[in-house]
């Protein structure tokens, strides 16, 4: 559905060029709930607003439903109010003179997207059924909280009956829960509709919570691509893997198949890694689990000793020290009296890194992704 090759984005910094994004390659299906997601800078809204046609990039294609609609060879740029797109930034923008009905009919009686009379009263009062806010039609916009003109704005781009919508960071002028709230609706909305969506974000947990595939990206350049699992699970480097959640990290070396010799002893992986190779042992704090005094020996059971525990209603943080090393652990309903500890942690879970860019101040690739993606 959305098809993005070699696309290249420079601009003036400095007395100098910056690249936005460099040489990007990215395949949005049809139907898919894509998300872009990356720190400031990293060049994702570039990307979101290239395909809108609200920047035109310096090299590269981008085709949208199988027709191109920017290219550098040969030339082709079709302008954006004719790419048939919905689009919903982080801004409301919301016309403050006009009734929540108005706002989302005007791209409707205005414009590129304008329709029959008959048709209007249609597709607004329906769009506005689909976020549930038909009940406040005629209400002024500015008299709703944030949730709700962040709705309007999406009536407005479902109102257009656009097959791909844009989203640019929609969430983030609401509140912790609204944003909860919103993106359920959103993600909901979206696949009621059979829209194809890609959505840029910089909060991690807003990407896992929506996408069907996820792309990282950083510096302009996309470090992974694929589900949320896959992205948690399996990172291809050791900065996909911070990027997504807390890690402990251990430096170790293998000394037999599926072993590393590290501060806290022997840890066994599901790798495959040489002999005598410098690696990063990471495993996620959930994936340390208290063990009662009488369980069994099995492989990865270290003593441990509670440095600080945090109680978090559905869960307890825990700071553990095994040998010289500090740990996270992440229990649930743990109950834990300050006594000696026996952790598990298991091989499955242990991801492994090569040691050697991680030394040199790179972001490690990995050797081995714990767990295949469920």
């Amino acid at each position: 559905m959305i098809s993005v090759r070699g696309l290249a984005k420079e601009f003036p910094a400095g007395g100098g060029r910056v690249a936005a994004i460099k040489n990007l390659n990215l395949e949005v299906a049809e139907g898919e709930f894509f998300v872009i997601v990356g720190a400031s800078g990293s060049g994702k809204t570039t990307l979101l607003r290239a395909v809108a046609g609200l920047e035109v990039p310096d090299r590269g294609t981008i085709s949208i439903g199988g027709r191109v609609v920017s290219s550098d060879a040969p030339p082709a740029w079709i302008p954006s109010q004719q790419r048939k797109l919905g689009m919903v930034f982080q801004s409301y923008a919301v016309w403050p003179h006009l009734t929540v009905y108005q706002n989302v009919a005007l791209p409707l009686t205005d414009g590129t997207h304008r329709v029959r009379r008959g048709e209007v009263e249609k597709r607004v009062r329906e769009a506005l059924r689909l976020v549930q806010l038909d009940q406040v039609a005629e209400r002024s916009a500015t008299l709703l909280s944030g949730g709700q003109q962040q709705r309007v704005a999406l009536a407005r781009a479902i109102a257009v009956n656009p097959g791909i919508l844009l989203m640019d960071e929609p969430l983030s002028n609401l509140d912790a829960r609204l944003r909860e709230e919103v993106r359920g609706k959103i993600r909901e909305l979206a696949k009621q509709l059979g829209s194809t969506v890609l959505y840029v974000t910089h909060d991690q947990v807003e990407a896992m919570a929506m996408a069907d595939r996820i792309a990282l990206m950083q510096a302009g350049e996309l470090l992974q691509v694929g589900t949320p699992a896959e992205l948690y699970h399996r990172p291809a480097t050791t900065g996909v893997a911070e990027f997504f959640g807390t890690m402990n990290w251990l430096e170790g070396t293998v000394t037999a198949p599926g072993v590393a010799e590290t501060a806290i002893g022997p840890v066994r992986f599901e790798a495959e890694a040489g002999i005598g190779t410098e690696v990063l042992i990471g495993f996620r704090p959930e994936c340390v689990a208290l063990l009662a005094a009488a369980a069994p020996e099995k492989p990865n059971v270290f003593s441990a000793a509670l440095k600080a525990s945090v109680f978090l209603g559905d869960q307890s943080l825990l700071t553990l020290a095994l040998a010289d090393r500090v740990i996270s652990a992440k229990c649930r309903g743990a109950d834990v009296d300050g006594g000696p500890l026996r952790v598990w942690i298991d091989p499955a879970d242990v991801m492994v890194f090569s040691a050697e860019r991680r030394l040199a101040g790179g972001a490690a690739d990995s050797l081995f992704g714990a767990r295949a993606a469920v």
